[in-house]
């Protein structure tokens, strides 16, 4: 018979307790975001439908179909193809933190804004490999581009690009959805061609494809990548997320694991992006936003409570281990809508892009927290 010693009771006891009561907000676990705000067009918005956001220090940029927004105390501004914009479709934004200029990739190209000018790289006037930017990312004095003929690379101080399709990468699509960089890797998203990782200091690239080679299943689990189609990749704290339109995948340097909605807390398989902060993941997926902690896999889940998925009734943030429902807990306010594309991080408050809205969430340490038992 298995002893229970006290000190494993006590410590059951104090996550039963964290659970019931509630905990501090950046305790040991996944702190609960109860407090929810948007942001729409009556709001100084040029539309409700929002593609990405981005968190500049007191200033938060977001990407909408009619221009690049940017919230600064407490006013919004509009960048549209009036003001320099290669064009109003923004589809992804990055921040340049030593520099602080802002990079946006649009249906039509991509815009620098440096100073308050702004400068449009096109594949007509520069090395951009096409017009449709669909992830940017900064590295170093460089910034990586995805596109939809490539992954570009501009040395931004040699005024030069570097440009990667299946001609010089090992890429089975040159399709590119997103890019990101972190610990001197750069990680590319490609439509069909699963995830790249580029090694800055020797520039060497290496690719990650679904060993099965189904693209209708998911024939053997955690084998490696869940899916080809891969929507964005995120790199932090030693582990690569990898978001799919059929699931998401994590890897650790050796370990593959695969997450659906059916044996997790995720809210759907289709999943537009995610973003890490440490070892925990924001997942953007079509029916609400989902976030995982990677060491215990519990995941808090915000998304509408009604079956179809109807944004505009009661929400709730939902609480599993792995796919076992701890707990629900209602929230006065629900996010924009349940079509999440984008996330990004200000402090302890997160600011989420949807299809009808920006979002900001706080916790206010009410609802508790779950408690990762790391």
């Amino acid at each position: 018979m298995k002893t229970i010693r006290s000190g494993q009771i006590a410590a059951a006891l104090a996550v039963f307790l964290g659970l019931v009561a509630g905990s501090p907000a950046w305790a040991e676990g996944l702190p609960i975001y109860d407090d929810w705000i948007s942001y729409h067009v009556a709001d100084g918005l040029p539309s409700d439908k929002i593609f990405c956001v981005a968190v500049d220090g007191p200033r938060i940029w977001a990407g909408t179909d009619q221009g690049l927004a940017v919230l600064e105390s407490g006013s919004w501004r509009t960048y549209t193809t009036s003001d320099g914009l290669a064009y109003d479709a923004v589809l992804s934004v990055a921040i340049d933190s030593a520099s602080g200029d802002v990079w946006a990739g649009t249906m039509g190209g991509l815009t620098r804004i440096s100073a308050g000018r702004l400068t449009t790289y096109t594949q007509f006037n520069s090395g951009l490999p096409n017009d449709v930017v669909f992830g940017v990312a900064v590295e170093n004095q460089n910034v990586w581009v995805a596109t939809t003929a490539g992954e570009g690379r501009y040395l931004v101080r040699e005024n030069r690009w570097q440009v990667y399709t299946p001609e010089n990468a090992p890429q089975h699509e040159p399709w590119g959805y997103g890019v990101d960089y972190a610990d001197g890797k750069v990680w590319a998203a490609l439509w069909g061609g699963g995830a790249l990782e580029f090694d800055v200091a020797t520039e060497t690239w290496q690719a990650y494809m679904d060993p099965d080679g189904e693209m209708e299943i998911d024939l053997f689990r955690d084998d490696g990548i869940i899916h080809v189609i891969t929507t964005a990749v995120s790199y932090r704290a030693g582990i690569l997320w990898a978001s799919t339109y059929f699931g998401l995948s994590s890897y650790d340097g050796r370990r593959w694991r695969g997450y659906m909605d059916h044996d997790s807390g995720l809210a759907s398989n289709f999943i537009n992006s995610v973003k890490a902060r440490g070892r925990v993941a924001w997942v953007c997926t079509d029916k609400g936003l989902s976030v995982v902690d990677y060491a215990s896999n519990l995941w808090v889940t915000y998304a509408p409570v009604a079956e179809p998925t109807d944004y505009k009734g009661p929400w709730a943030a939902r609480l599993t281990k792995e796919a076992e429902v701890l707990r629900t807990v209602p929230l006065t306010q629900g996010l924009a809508n349940n079509f999440i594309l984008g996330v990004d991080f200000d402090g302890e408050d997160v600011w989420v892009a949807t299809a009808a809205g920006l979002s900001r969430g706080r916790t206010t340490g009410a609802s508790g927290a779950v408690e990762s038992g790391r």
